[in-house]
């Protein structure tokens, strides 16, 4: 087979299959994987497939903007409002502690936590103003520069902040997740919060829709070994459901 005939079979599979390992690769078409890199390489510069680290996943699957609050607030709203409630069932006791990561599902969660007694951190200015409702709850605001994307606190003032903190359980969202990449978001500086997040807890519960399971953003702000349990919904992928679980998530389909 030519190079060129072996490139397009290439592009083709990845686009059907989505993320393909550089080791199944050569596997498949008797190369060696310095042939296969060589392969992505090309495709990659053509806009074909982005090279992922040990392999490559469609174009499409990595970007590096993302869509503001107010529009993500509506986008897949019946799987975002069934996620947190089943989210409900992971919050710590009476008394305990939590980090609610900014996001439009973690929001969802927010506006149901009602007069439970709980000590709540987190960066998110609409979450807070929800949470600044409800008596029961000992909120607490990360300071920094907040994001007009996301309206969520970032820099070295929140960083400083978590550096001291030890919660029972923090609620993560995240742009996009996949095993190789891990949890990623486009922004450098949010990344590295959310980062500090998953560290200061005893317990990690990623709320995604699955919409975002397979995907990759620019920056990986932990990897699938932090992650204790996904919630999210029926739409998720057969292939990675399994993937997810074989890694040691607990998967909770809402």
């Amino acid at each position: 087979m030519y190079a060129e005939e072996r490139q397009r079979s290439i592009a083709e599979l990845i686009t059907s299959c989505g993320r393909v390992s550089v080791a199944d690769l050569s596997a498949s078409y008797g190369v060696t994987t310095e042939t296969v890199r060589r392969d992505l390489a090309v495709l990659d510069r053509l806009g074909v497939v982005r090279r992922v680290h040990g392999g490559a996943v469609p174009a499409s699957a990595l970007t590096v903007t993302e869509p503001g609050v107010g529009e993500r607030e509506y986008i897949r709203a019946e799987q975002k409002d069934a996620i947190a409630a089943a989210a409900l069932d992971y919050l710590p006791p009476s008394g305990g502690s939590a980090v609610l990561d900014a996001g439009t599902t973690t929001g969802r969660l927010a506006a149901l936590l009602g007069d439970r007694e709980l000590t709540v951190i987190t960066n998110s200015v609409p979450i807070a103003a929800r949470l600044a409702l409800f008596g029961g709850v000992n909120l607490r605001m990360l300071g920094g520069r907040v994001r007009g994307t996301t309206q969520a606190a970032v820099g070295e003032e929140a960083l400083t902040a978590l550096a001291w903190l030890h919660v029972d359980v923090a609620f993560i969202g995240t742009n996009a997740l996949s095993v190789g990449h891990g949890l990623s978001t486009p922004d450098s500086d949010e990344a590295a919060v959310k980062r500090a997040m998953v560290g200061s807890a005893n317990h990690v519960v990623v709320l995604a829709d699955s919409s975002k399971i397979g995907r990759e953003h620019l920056v990986s702000f932990a990897h699938v070994d932090n992650i204790d349990v996904l919630v999210t919904d029926s739409d998720i992928d057969e292939t990675d459901h399994k993937s997810l679980t074989d890694n040691g998530i607990e998967v909770v389909i809402a």
